[in-house]
């Protein structure tokens, strides 16, 4: 091959000296490069894309997804490189030169080439298995960095001119250096595989860890970072280990089970309780949904009062129906009666613990949505009608004045 570079330059007058021999090796290598950058990614590249276009098959689709045809096409110039610089170029200073970053070349385009293979493989393997995403995730990203692992330290071992293994042996003593480089990326793979194993977290799950900021959905787990999106749109990024070293709320549960909790309570205003009398048990009574109520509790306490023969002239003898009791069985009968509240689930309405800002009434139920919007139009609904109808039963809600 130089004898014909060596005649090409006498041919035009050149003077085939080590400098001209030089300087015409590398134009030749460059535009070799060049050459063969233009016919792969302008001409190859395109013609797949129009065959793809037309005719959709397993084969262009894998070359085009994830960028794999255009790192192999870089892959094939450096091997280009490294032929020409072994037929070219005698051993030296720019031989190894050239060499050297062939090699490099290769080994980090090749690696870039396996990452979009494995991402390929994967992808048509979820498609076709559903398998949990987040599970293949973490054996993608294993996956991956071990191949990193590997090119890392073939990469050292070219730049230092050594062999792999003799590296490799060395890394003992570089062991506490490595931790601390990788200490991140050893949590996150850790974390990853406890987070798998257990189910605890998948992409689209909502969780809520207000020592990181974030509450929303999950919308990509990795090796080192879990990103979640706020309800306010914003990103919050969270260390994949703190997901097992911390605690958080995962509201899927939620989500899946249809039905999302009301638990609020409203604050009585405790002189406004007393018993009910005959004028005020009437007048509920053409209430649709506390007649029944009062007919059985009117019924019940009526023979109570008599087997036991209490005076009832007196308020504190017997029993007696009080307007907050009422209130709370009226609640509990409209929740039961309500549309959009979920009838498989617990519906309770309980008196808590009086205190300074007077005697809280707990509604305690769940929504027949998990739909954030609906859910709160129907938690409001709710409130509404019972803050409206506390004067009917004569009570009044607490407010500081």
């Amino acid at each position: 091959m130089k004898k014909y570079l060596i005649e090409f330059l006498h041919s035009i007058g050149i003077e085939p000296s080590f400098l001209a021999m030089s300087i015409s090796i590398l134009l030749i290598i460059i535009l070799t490069a060049v050459t063969i950058h233009i016919v792969l990614h302008k001409v190859i590249l395109k013609s797949i894309k129009k065959i793809d276009e037309k005719k959709k098959n397993l084969i262009t689709s894998a070359l085009l997804e994830e960028n794999l045809f255009e790192r192999l096409a870089l892959v094939f110039q450096g091997l280009v490189v490294y032929w020409q610089t072994n037929i070219w170029i005698e051993k030296g200073y720019i031989y190894e030169t050239l060499l050297t970053i062939s090699l490099v070349w290769i080994v980090i385009f090749g690696l870039l080439a396996t990452y979009s293979l494995i991402d390929k493989i994967f992808k048509t393997l979820y498609n076709k298995t559903k398998i949990p995403f987040f599970d293949m995730q973490t054996v993608i990203q294993s996956i991956k960095l071990i191949f990193g692992i590997i090119c890392f330290i073939y990469i050292i071992s070219i730049l230092m001119d050594k062999s792999p293994v003799a590296i490799l042996s060395g890394l003992g003593a570089m062991s506490a250096v490595l931790m601390l480089v990788f200490k991140d990326t050893i949590l996150g793979f850790t974390a990853g595989l406890q987070l798998s194993t257990n189910k605890m977290v998948q992409v689209g799950d909502w969780i809520e860890m207000p020592k990181y900021g974030a509450d929303g959905d999950i919308i990509d787990i990795g090796l080192n970072v879990v990103k979640v999106r706020n309800f306010d749109k914003t990103i919050t990024t969270i260390p994949t280990y703190a997901l097992v070293s911390d605690s958080f709320k995962n509201w899927q549960g939620m989500r899946e089970s249809g039905g999302r909790r009301i638990k609020r309570a409203i604050k009585i205003d405790i002189n406004s309780i007393k018993f009910l009398n005959e004028e005020d048990i009437q007048k509920l009574k053409k209430a649709n949904l506390l007649a029944p109520y009062l007919q059985k509790k009117e019924d019940e306490i009526k023979d109570y009062n008599e087997k036991n023969h209490f005076d009832l002239s007196v308020s504190v003898n017997g029993r007696r129906l009080t307007n907050i009791g009422t209130l709370r069985a009226y609640i509990e009968t409209y929740l039961k009666n309500h549309p959009n509240i979920n009838k498989n689930m617990t519906i309770m309405v309980r008196q808590l613990a009086p205190n300074e800002y007077g005697i809280p009434i707990e509604i305690y139920c769940f929504t027949a949505t998990t739909v954030w919007i609906d859910y709160e139009n129907i938690q409001s609904d709710i409130f509404d009608h019972i803050y409206s109808v506390l004067g009917d039963f004569g009570i009044k809600a607490y407010q500081y004045n």
